[in-house]
């Protein structure tokens, strides 16, 4: 998550309120790719990136390359270059695509730019990648809407978990545009965004896809889902209701209620934003069976946590017991019922 400085202009702490006009995002594009706005982008960009050599190549002749960009984006010539990828794990295998220094630059500007207009937007219960929010506080809300349904655990309270196949690789690039053009009053600004979309397609599919290494990503995706978001509030008008990501739970004491929504979310997803729920990840349990819901499974009185987690964590800190990876570990468990599983993580810290 990254956080927006006061200074900037079109930022959620500087005059973005200006520049909404008839619920359109109306900020003038020539006043927020300033080269003053540029070099707040890039105080915050360099944050811990200080020793990458692709940050610093670039820091050398610094004031000319933003002078550069800021040309390029003033006279709309600028065009979003190639992508490097690599794997990680995370815990699963996973393609990133990062982008050179000068458009991540652009992607962080582009970011602070839109930021503020939507998340106004977005419903309170959607938490990934928002300030304020984030996975912890997604849990705290899963336990209450759980204590909440089930009247106190009084009563049998069911889950429907989702997951979306292959979310980021199958978001359409006509549809986000679209989205954005019902959102965005300005053409320079839709240009960029148009540019740096079209920079990438999953293989295979042309159109099709945004790249994990992009913080630019983290925003569209929401902005995409959120089209889902709000027929789930409003048409559907589903009060227990969570996502993360493309993660997300509907909650009722009704289990036949439930199943009767899968069609109309598949329908919607397919037909408004050619999604598909992944087969094999979706599921109806009660609470007391124990739902696994971002890698903690949650039961009526405590979570614990996902065993696969567990394994990772272990396998992390056999190879890595510094002081620092332990205490993040620490953090983590405690926002479960881990008493045991910290006192084996803390042995690790006393033989580092």
């Amino acid at each position: 998550m990254v956080a927006i400085p006061d200074n900037f202009v079109g930022g959620v702490g500087g005059t973005i309120n200006a520049g909404f006009v008839m619920n359109k995002f109306t900020i003038k594009y020539s006043d927020t790719i300033t080269l003053e706005n540029l070099l707040v982008v890039w105080r915050e960009f360099l944050r811990g990136k200080r020793n990458r050599r692709d940050v610093a190549d670039f820091e050398v002749r610094l004031m000319y390359n933003l002078s550069l960009l800021q040309q390029s984006l003033a006279e709309r010539t600028y065009q979003h270059g190639s992508y490097t990828r690599f794997g990680i794990s995370d815990p699963k295998p996973r393609l990133i695509h990062k982008a050179t220094v000068r458009d991540r630059v652009v992607h962080h500007l582009l970011y602070r730019m839109l930021y503020g207009y939507f998340d106004a937007r977005f419903m309170y219960d959607s938490y990934s990648c928002r300030m304020n929010k984030g996975t912890h506080r997604a849990l705290e809300r899963f336990k209450d809407f759980s204590r909440a349904v089930s009247r106190n655990y009084s009563s049998t309270a069911w889950v429907l978990k989702c997951d979306i196949r292959k979310f980021f690789a199958n978001i359409d690039h006509f549809v986000l545009k679209d989205i954005l053009y019902k959102n965005i009053d300005s053409p320079e600004t839709l240009w960029l965004l148009e540019d740096v979309i079209d920079s990438f397609s999953t293989e295979g599919k042309i159109g099709v896809g945004l790249p994990l290494g992009n913080l630019t990503s983290q925003l569209l995706v929401n902005v995409y889902m959120n089209e889902f978001d709000q027929f789930v509030k409003h048409v559907l008008k589903i009060k227990h209701y969570i996502r993360y990501a493309d993660d997300f739970v509907f909650l009722s004491r009704d289990r036949d209620y439930l199943v009767s929504l899968l069609p109309q979310i598949e329908t919607f997803l397919k037909d408004r934003l050619r999604l598909e729920l992944h087969p094999d990840k979706v599921s109806i349990e009660t609470i007391a069976s124990g739902i696994d819901f971002l890698g903690w499974v949650h039961f009526p009185q405590h979570r614990v946590l996902r065993t696969v987690a567990k394994k990772r964590m272990f396998r992390a800190l056999a190879a890595d017991s510094k002081e620092e990876r332990v205490t993040s570990y620490l953090g983590m468990l405690s926002h479960g019922n881990t008493y045991l599983l910290s006192e084996k993580v803390t042995k690790y810290a006393s033989h580092s």
